[in-house]
């Protein structure tokens, strides 16, 4: 296990670094950041010229990136165009979003493996039937516009939340955006476990639990749903960093100043330092993710073995 680790913690630094320069070369052509200070009106020559000193843009691209990178690697993300330590928008914005994004896998977990076991183990029923109609609809409907009716239904019409979220962001505060966010997601961890227990529940190790006289519960959880999660594990694990990353629509539906906002205002505003610095730790939250999900495939599945 140890050097299963240790191999994959050294194939995340070319990840790293090849996702990272991708980002940053992206972003440095999408548009001119100094225009973007300026406003509507053209920069003069003098203070376009130091603006350019200021924040680096003077240099190649290539330097650009390799006096950024290490930067990053003594904790130091570079500063926001308004003067702002992007570490300080970091430490303020993350939390928000990390609480968004537990609200948002639970509601995966709880509610999306339920409904999934319950359908895999009535297939072809009206529960099955009416679950699969209801998760192809919730797939197909766009998630500003789950949100806005959300925030429209619970928010305006039955005053049961606020219509946006208070700065302190607060967990109760976060319970329908977090499942404004999750739906889509939760959608899909029911079909993938519904398939996943609906293709197992057949196999010769069920069959055999369930000849040795197992209770039906502990097959379904020691045997079935163990066996079954592994995809949808992976999934969840994947999903963790999309969630934080995609949570821009939901996060302006409900004024949550987290990730998702601090991004659509760094692309606004075509501040370079400020997208390339969350993006990159978003980089890091996928690949500790996807080394997470590999370590809890053999707590799942005990034949899976790392050499």
């Amino acid at each position: 296990m140890g050097r299963y680790v240790i191999r994959r913690l050294l194939q995340m630094v070319p990840v790293f670094v090849g996702a990272t320069l991708l980002i940053f070369l992206m972003v440095n052509v999408m548009g001119d950041p100094v225009a973007g200070l300026c406003g509507d009106k053209q920069c003069d020559p003098a203070t376009e010229a130091r603006l350019r000193g200021e924040f680096g843009l003077d240099q190649p691209v290539w330097r650009q990136y390799l006096t950024y990178m290490g930067h990053v690697f003594s904790g130091d993300f570079g500063t926001a165009f308004n003067g702002q330590k992007v570490i300080d928008l970091m430490g303020d914005a993350f939390p928000v979003t990390i609480r968004l994004t537990i609200v948002a896998v639970v509601f995966e977990i709880v509610i999306g493996v339920s409904l999934g076991v319950i359908t895999g183990l009535r297939r072809g029923r009206p529960a099955d039937t009416s679950v699969l109609l209801l998760t192809l609809v919730v797939i197909a409907v766009p998630t500003f516009v789950t949100g806005l009716l959300a925030q429209l239904v619970f928010g305006v019409e039955w005053r049961l939340i606020g219509p946006s979220v208070s700065s302190a962001a607060t967990v109760d505060e976060l319970i329908v955006p977090g499942l404004v966010l999750a739906s889509v997601s939760l959608a899909y961890v029911t079909r993938l476990t519904r398939t996943s227990i609906a293709e197992n529940v057949r196999a010769d190790y069920v069959r055999t639990a369930v000849a040795k006289g197992l209770p039906r519960r502990r097959v379904i959880t020691r045997h079935l749903l163990r066996n079954s999660l592994i995809p949808v594990v992976t999934f969840i694990g994947t999903d963790i960093g999309a969630l934080m990353g995609g949570a821009i629509v939901t996060e302006r539906i409900f004024n949550i100043h987290g990730v998702g906002f601090q991004l659509y205002q760094g692309i606004l505003r075509q501040n370079t330092q400020t997208v390339v610095g969350f993006v990159t730790v978003l980089v890091i939250v996928f690949l500790v993710a996807n080394l997470l999900v590999d370590l809890v495939y053999a707590v799942l599945d005990p034949r899976i073995r790392y050499a």
